[in-house]
């Protein structure tokens, strides 16, 4: 297990940025997840780089609702980055308008075999991390790349998401993390003992992981 590197900066979703457009340059596989931090961070991305066509994308996790849906993750990327690009990469969203089971062995199948460059992953205040949650079935899944199940907070709706294992897996994981209500997560998942408690912790386990905060979100290390 190796330390985060643990990065605090005014602007950490301008960094996040520059490195997925440094990704999409390379033709790497890369991982995008959801939630209301990362938005910004992909419009950026957008902006510094507009050919992702060398590159692979992927999601971390979705909720199952349809692509079209407001709470759909592909949805955002697809507002935020997809749209605002001249090269769209090659995309594998999850397929939720499956049934949840279904659509995490689909994309557990489609998974076979990829190798994931770099894996961008928000941070919930109870320390989740894509739809791995504090006790959720999914968290405790060790065979499979991919798992489906119920979520730990709102929306209350099913989620398909990469396992544990899966994320690790990866060359590169970048935690982003933004706002004074993200401090206590931050402090319990990169200052204190791993547990399963603060799945977020259990990252500490990745080949390389970078975290890149905002002061109020480092407030407590």
């Amino acid at each position: 297990m190796s330390d985060p590197r643990l990065r605090v900066s005014d602007d950490p979703a301008a960094e996040v940025a520059e490195l997925l457009a440094a990704a999409a340059r390379r033709r790497e596989t890369i991982v995008l997840t959801g939630g209301s931090t990362v938005g910004p961070a992909y419009e950026r991305a957008a902006e510094l780089e507009v050919d992702w066509g060398r590159a692979s994308l992927w999601w971390s996790d979705e909720r199952c609702v349809s692509p079209g849906d407001a709470r759909s993750n592909y949805g955002l990327v697809r507002r935020t980055l997809l749209d605002r690009l001249a090269r769209l990469p090659e995309t594998h969203r999850i397929h939720t308008e499956l049934p949840p089971e279904e659509a995490a062995a689909a994309y557990d199948a489609a998974l076979e075999g990829v190798e994931l460059d770099l894996v961008l992953l928000g941070l919930g205040a109870d320390g989740h991390v894509a739809s791995l949650f504090p006790g959720s079935p999914q968290l405790a899944v060790r065979d499979r790349r991919a798992a489906s199940g119920p979520a730990g907070l709102e929306p209350f709706v099913e989620r398909v998401t990469m396992t544990l294992p899966e994320l690790l897996s990866a060359r590169r994981v970048v935690v982003l993390a933004i706002g004074a209500g993200k401090a206590n997560a931050v402090a319990r998942a990169f200052r204190d003992e791993p547990t399963d408690a603060v799945p977020a912790s259990l990252l500490r386990a990745a080949a390389a992981l970078d975290v890149h905060l905002d002061p109020a979100a480092a407030a407590g290390l």
